[in-house]
């Protein structure tokens, strides 16, 4: 390990740009404070609003098999999801540390437990979402290039994708701050288009243009089944992943956490509108046929 002075040449040396600060009192060294209030609401809101909103639509329609059914699904999970980050406000509240799940179980039940949990995140668990949300990024990015076509090449996906985690992997590494200012454009980018989304599907109900048949028989077709059910609500919750940050900022993000699950419901509604039922169900990319 390197001692607290040694971290502090190195910082000077390398122009100060280190990722940590001693303690008041010189008691130790703690993580520098660079991300203020915009920048952790924008951090949690950005890891919320990811591919899955883009993507898992179609998923949830599938295994519902109607579009009432399915905006049920997404208002539950939505009100699940802000549930567990008031959960998450309260225990940051009582466990003021960073770490997230790995404090919490090392205050509770010791450090065996508080390793295995944070290794497995770091080996499996997180390393699996990476490449999901990455895939998921190449198939929005290669499908303009590719018109007309459902099955696209699995070495560009995979390539693109594996591009974009090795460029976000340099700048976080680089330098939070840079990391900080990248994370506020894309939710901006994010957020916007969920808004056009909305925004679009309003105006094609305005014109009498929308798929309104898809509201007139909305839970025809529903199933019954609770496997088909169970795996719905893991394409909407997937969605919503990221609700479990909100620890960090504690409780300046309560209101971020009450107007996501609407927005993602709207966003679902124009997807309805302006789609047919077989539209959605046969893209791959449902905001690039959306488009």
């Amino acid at each position: 390990l390197v001692d607290p002075p040694e971290m502090e040449r190195r910082q000077e040396r390398d122009g100060g740009e280190g990722v940590a600060e001693r303690e008041p009192g010189g008691r130790g060294l703690r993580l520098r404070r660079e991300i203020g209030l915009w920048s952790a609401v924008s951090l949690t809101a950005g890891c919320m609003v990811g591919s899955g909103i883009f993507m898992s639509p179609q998923g949830v329609l599938v295994y519902m098999g109607s579009p009432g059914a399915s905006l049920v699904v997404w208002a539950v999970c939505g009100l699940l999801a802000m549930m567990g980050a008031l959960c998450y406000a309260e225990l940051g509240a009582l466990v003021p540390k960073s770490g997230g799940e790995y404090a919490y179980i090392l205050q509770i039940f010791g450090s065996l437990p508080a390793f295995l949990v944070i290794y497995t995140f770091v080996l499996l668990v997180r390393p699996a979402a990476i490449a999901a949300i990455s895939l998921s990024f190449a198939e929005y990015a290669v499908a303009p290039f590719y018109p007309g076509c459902s099955l696209l090449p699995q070495a560009v996906l995979k390539a693109v994708a594996a591009i974009c985690i090795l460029s976000l992997m340099l700048v976080n590494g680089r330098s939070s701050r840079l990391a900080t200012m990248l994370t506020n454009v894309c939710t901006v980018a994010k957020v916007f288009s969920l808004l056009v989304i909305v925004g679009g599907g309003a105006v094609v109900l305005g014109q009498g243009r929308g798929y309104t048949d898809a509201f007139l028989f909305a839970f025809h077709n529903t199933t019954q089944q609770p496997g088909r059910i169970g795996m719905a609500f893991y394409q909407g919750l997937w969605s919503f992943d990221g609700w479990n940050n909100v620890n960090y900022v504690m409780e300046e993000l309560k209101n971020p956490k009450k107007d996501l699950p609407l927005l993602y419901l709207l966003v679902n509604i124009s997807y309805l509108l302006v789609l047919s039922s077989n539209e959605i169900l046969s893209s791959n990319a449902v905001a690039v046929s959306w488009g």
